[in-house]
């Protein structure tokens, strides 16, 4: 009897050791299965449909199979979605190239040219005018794109493989045309392998003028990390840009890298312009510093002053690279103390919008967390979008005219600049506070973690929009959504024979 009993006790245990092992792995096999990503499929097939409180249907299958969804139009493809025919008012041929880049001062890294420079040429065209560029691929392997970062376009020119087109291969090219409706500062990049061939320097800048005006005092300023050194239009360290003595100055900052970038002038400036919008009333600033997003813009108004000396402006805060701007032998004096940032809710003065945000036909959250979990079968702790991991997010689903309200959180740890394409978004509040300046228009919005923000825009550009984070290792890492007009599909296909990784 007491062998036996001695051998019922191990076999309970085992018993209710497989049974926990089994309550364990079972989940965690299902999680496993359900994050395995196929070779190829569309973003379309992605998560769940987000309706925002408006009329929809019962998926995005329709849209990606040609039916109609309740109250919506037949399907319209993003290939039909383009710029203008026609006679382009300024064509120019872009060659993208896998090779070293040369920085001034001849320090040599591996990454990506255009036209055998990093940054690629600067754009520089008017308000109105309707710009062809062709993109030829000579030598990236991964294929790449052109995304006209900031700029509302057509659906099809956006330039997001997978999405709006195929990653050009190599020995390839692709057409982008549309018109420079909105006038401001821009810059385009890559968005195939997007973490590896923006930081390698597959980028460069547009500026779109309104009339009358062109580039007097315009002094423009790409800051990008190539291999860990910061530079300004690829130089390292200092760097200067001619004015004449008094003369008033429009500095184009584009922060082109993955992180915030703090830019602190060495006299009292205004902010003229963030994202291509411009300020209301903006004031003059002194002692502030102003943090641009990563991917965002600023035109920041000063004048140099009429003794003969410069102005240094601080790019980052390690004083590490700078920016003089002034008489080629005026001497500029390191920027003083700075008190703290610059509130752009509180900058300028207030002026319509054009629209009532709080007649929103959509109310969408956009939670972003980190936890655990699996993706593509890869275990790790991962980015989170409303507490799911890619590609279980949500597709953001509107109609064309509708009014769109949208909350921004952040819980992860870490910053995150979303941005938006093909639409500017106005900020309504920041963490209950509503905005009280001048209508600070965003593309790309830093959301510190702990941040809630609340923004609203008109769905007014058709299309298959991607909604994501430009810290690009974050997009690559799964801080991707997507905006979706009702009626809209795409032929276009993740992974397949065009290799395509939008992020």
């Amino acid at each position: 009897m007491s062998g036996r009993g001695t051998l019922r006790r191990p076999s309970r245990v085992v018993a209710l050791g497989i049974a926990a092992s089994l309550a364990l792995t079972v989940p965690v096999g299902v999680l496993w299965a359900r994050s395995l990503l196929p070779d190829t499929y569309s973003v379309m097939e992605m998560g769940y449909p987000d309706w925002g409180g408006g009329p929809g249907g019962s998926g995005h299958q329709a849209h990606v199979l040609g039916e109609d969804t309740p109250g919506s139009p037949a399907a319209t493809s993003v290939t039909e979605l383009t710029g203008p025919a026609g006679r382009p008012d300024v064509a120019v041929t872009l060659v993208a190239r896998q090779e070293p880049v040369t920085l001034v001062g001849g320090r040599t890294v591996a990454g990506y040219t255009i036209n055998h420079t990093s940054p690629g040429p600067l754009l520089r065209i008017g308000q109105g005018d309707l710009l062809e560029v062709t993109l030829v691929n000579e030598s990236v392997a991964d294929g790449t794109t052109l995304h006209w970062h900031g700029v509302d376009l057509p659906n099809a020119e956006d330039g997001v493989a997978g999405v709006t087109q195929d990653a050009v291969p190599v020995g390839g090219r692709h057409v982008y045309r549309f018109v420079a409706e909105d006038p401001g500062t821009y810059w385009y990049h890559s968005h195939q392998v997007s973490h590896a061939q923006v930081r390698g320097g597959l980028f460069g800048l547009l500026v779109v003028d309104p009339p009358g005006r062109r580039d007097d005092g315009d002094v423009v300023a790409a800051v990008h990390t190539y291999d860990g050194q910061r530079t300004v239009g690829g130089a390292p360290g200092e760097s200067r840009a001619l004015a004449e003595p008094g003369a008033t100055v429009r500095l184009r900052v584009v922060n082109t890298d993955n992180a915030p970038l703090d830019v602190t002038v060495g006299t009292s400036f205004r902010v003229l312009a963030v994202d291509a919008r411009d300020v209301v009333g903006p004031e003059d600033v002194e002692g502030r510093a102003l943090r641009l997003a990563g991917g965002g813009r600023a035109d920041l108004g000063f004048v140099v002053p009429a003794d003969g000396s410069a102005v240094r402006i601080q790019l980052g805060q390690d004083g590490l690279t700078s920016l003089v701007v002034g008489p080629d032998d005026g001497a500029a004096p390191e920027v003083g103390r700075v008190e703290g940032l610059l509130d752009l809710l509180s900058y300028g003065s207030p002026a319509p919008l054009g629209f009532d945000p709080e007649a929103a036909d959509r109310r969408f959250d956009y939670s972003i967390g980190r936890r655990p979990g699996f993706i593509d079968g890869i275990p790790g702790l991962y980015w989170s979008i409303n507490g799911q991991l890619f590609p279980d997010v949500p597709m953001f689903m509107v109609a064309e005219g509708d009014v769109v309200r949208m909350t921004l959180e952040n819980h992860s740890g870490e910053v995150h600049p979303m941005h938006l394409h093909g639409h500017h978004a106005v900020v309504l509040s920041r963490n209950g506070e509503p905005a009280s300046g001048s209508p600070w228009w965003v593309d790309t919005l830093d959301v510190a973690s702990g941040d809630s923000y609340e923004i609203a825009f008109v769905a007014d550009n058709p299309g298959i929009w991607m909604d994501h984070c430009h810290n690009l290792p974050h997009a690559a890492e799964g801080l991707v959504a997507h905006l979706a007009y009702v009626g809209v599909s795409t032929p276009y296909r993740i992974g397949g024979p065009a290799g395509n990784e939008p992020e």
